[in-house]
């Protein structure tokens, strides 16, 4: 018996081997648990070649394709139950998309609980949609026939039309025998750029914010408080760098619900980007930010709030009491710091990668520049001398706050815009906006104009002087671009495209080049043409498409290239426009999945598999 068993073994362990191979480089298999009478956890699993990887469901926004469980009936033969959890996974950042992308090696495991709706349910099919990776990446799927009784499972073959079936195929061309490839370089570690970026941001946000009336004044005061509250100095100065630690602490843990909304869904704040009325909401909120800041009214949260943390930073004492402290200094001056935050939750649904993770780096950098002149300040209090009277100048920093969010305000205006395909917002309104706003801006800043909360008028100093000719010469930079005198290539991304025009232009594709946005359209011109084709998945509400576009495309050893060498096709993935209705059809992939296409966007849907 056991020399049979050895036997086995050893052929068990051929046969994986043989299985498991560069060019199959995964395989999977599936098991059923049954929970209760109608609920049952479903496990898939993989077991992966050795240098392989998949992706994670939840990998990044913004970088690889993540793997996606379509889960056939869903919602009709039964419901699935919480989301799909993961075995242990790998992260690393890839140079490629500038990203921290999650991933499995060895095995990939996924189990997912759900309940029957019909109680006669015998069978489900499932499709898993992954990347596999090594030095290239190949998009494949795994097709799980799942039978949840002894019973075995029974294929049913789904059909579609012939005009379906003949766009199938032409959606399909090449694709069958050359799977999407593109290079990676998850080998190549090393830290985030993109999120230094957005840490900077953050911190930038929080100097501005102490300039503030909420914030400045409370600088010389609590310092004062913290070194002379003792007759120990040192114990003093160790009190106010806890105290900056908290602010430090406070403002990172409010990013933490933002990585419970990542853990449901990866994508579900990166939709800020594409979806309509999200960014109509967020341009009224950041109108109704910079109104506030104007000093039209003030943005407080309960007055009560702050009594209670007062309260108990006097009663609790030590180092709990030092954090309600900071906690009652978050609060007293939200008035100022809640738009500063808010722009910075805008900014970051704007850049690459998780919104969580930009989010929290941003925070901790906004609490950092809060915290650094309480530590400062109290370890050379000598340098409280030092710092300016409060005064107009604070309230100077706020109205030009104000005309910032303004003008970001339009940006999210913009997106619903052009993803909407509503016309309104073309590129040259879009600058006449901006340029009227930085033009108030420098009105203002040479006092031209008041807002009803300024103080009596003094003599300008020479600080906002120096403000007012920076507004000035970006106004003037802005209305060079309007009259197309220079290409604003420092604000690529923010104003909608060049031929998204109030004037009939000769192509509505970046730069002028002629591309088609049909996918069939522009394959039957290379092919009468024998020019290679540019697949261009690009989107309206992308920043990083316009980036791209505008500073790379437009170089003199690329552009000649792309206009007379290649044949362009821009698939706006994003483009809620409705086909008409002889253009819509039924796309069948290949596991037997058929999905119905009705929008613009969509029909660039397969290639994204």
């Amino acid at each position: 018996m056991r020399n049979f068993c050895a036997v086995l073994f050893l052929i068990l362990t051929t046969t994986l081997i043989r299985a498991q191979s560069d060019d199959t480089p995964a395989v999977w298999s599936h098991e059923v648990n049954k929970i209760a009478e109608s609920e049952f956890e479903l496990v898939f699993k993989a077991d992966i070649y050795k240098d392989w990887y998949i992706y994670s469901l939840y990998t990044a926004e913004g970088g690889s394709m993540p793997s996606e469980f379509e889960f056939q009936n869903a919602g009709i033969d039964y419901e699935l139950l919480g989301k799909t959890e993961e075995g242990k996974t790998y992260t690393k950042y890839t140079e490629v998309f500038d990203v921290d992308e999650t991933f499995f090696k060895n095995e990939a495991l996924f189990k997912q609980r759900i309940k029957l709706l019909k109680p006669d349910l015998k069978q489900i099919t499932v499709v898993l949609y992954y990347q596999i990776c090594k030095e290239v990446c190949v998009l494949r799927e795994a097709v799980f026939e799942i039978a949840l009784t002894d019973q075995a499972f029974v294929a049913t073959q789904k059909t579609i039309d012939e005009r379906s079936a003949a766009m199938t195929a032409a959606l399909k061309i090449d694709l069958k025998n050359k799977d999407l490839l593109q290079q990676d370089e998850l080998g190549n570690s090393k830290s985030s750029s993109n999120l230094w970026m957005i840490f900077g941001l953050g911190f930038l946000g929080g100097l501005i914010a102490l300039l503030t009336p909420c914030v400045f004044p409370l600088i010389p005061l609590t310092v004062s408080f913290f070194t002379k509250q003792s007759t120990n100095k040192s114990r003093g100065i160790v009190n106010a760098l806890l105290y900056g630690f908290f602010i430090v602490f406070i403002y990172a843990l409010l990013s933490v619900p933002f990585h419970l909304f990542d853990s449901v869904d990866s994508q579900i704040l990166n939709t800020i980007a594409t979806n309509v009325w999200l960014n109509v909401f967020f341009f009224i909120i950041f109108v109704f930010f910079a109104f506030s800041f104007f000093g039209y009214y003030e943005l407080t949260l309960p007055n009560s709030w702050a009594n209670k943390m007062d309260q108990a930073s006097t009663k609790v004492g030590g180092v709990f009491g030092i954090f309600f402290m900071a906690l009652t200094l978050a609060i007293v001056s939200f008035s100022c710091t809640g738009p500063i935050l808010g722009g910075l939750l805008g900014s970051t649904t704007l850049a690459q990668g998780s919104v969580a993770t930009n989010l929290s780096m941003g925070m901790t950098g906004f609490g950092l520049a809060l915290a650094l002149p309480f530590a400062l300040f109290a370890l050379f209090p000598a340098w409280l001398n030092s710092l300016p009277k409060s005064g107009g100048w604070m309230t100077t920093v706020k109205v030009v706050l104000g005309f910032l969010e303004l003008a970001l305000a339009f940006k999210f205006l913009s997106n619903a815009d052009l993803v909407g395909n509503w016309g309104i917002l073309k590129r040259e309104l879009f600058l006449g906006i901006w340029i009227l706003i930085f033009l108030l801006t420098t009105l203002y800043l040479f006092g031209v104009f008041r807002f009803p909360h300024n103080g009596p008028k003094q003599k300008i100093s020479n600080a906002r002087r120096a403000m007012g000719i920076v507004s000035a010469v970006f106004t003037l930079y802005l209305a060079l671009g309007l009259f197309n005198v220079t290409s604003l290539k420092l604000l690529s991304g923010f104003p909608p495209p060049d031929f998204y025009s109030v004037y009939e232009t000769e192509s509505d594709c970046p730069l002028g080049l002629n591309c088609f946005k049909d996918f069939e359209e522009g394959v039957a011109f290379a092919k009468a043409e024998n020019k290679p084709i540019l697949l261009d998945f690009t989107g309206w509400a992308c920043v990083n498409c316009r980036k791209m576009e505008e500073n790379v495309w437009s170089d003199p050893s690329i552009f000649p290239l792309l206009r007379d060498e290649y044949v362009l096709i821009s698939l706006y993935v994003d483009d809620r426009k409705e086909l008409p209705k002889n253009q819509q059809f039924d796309f069948a992939y290949e596991s037997g999945r058929v999905k119905t296409i009705t929008t613009i966007g969509q029909n660039g849907a397969p290639f994204k598999r």
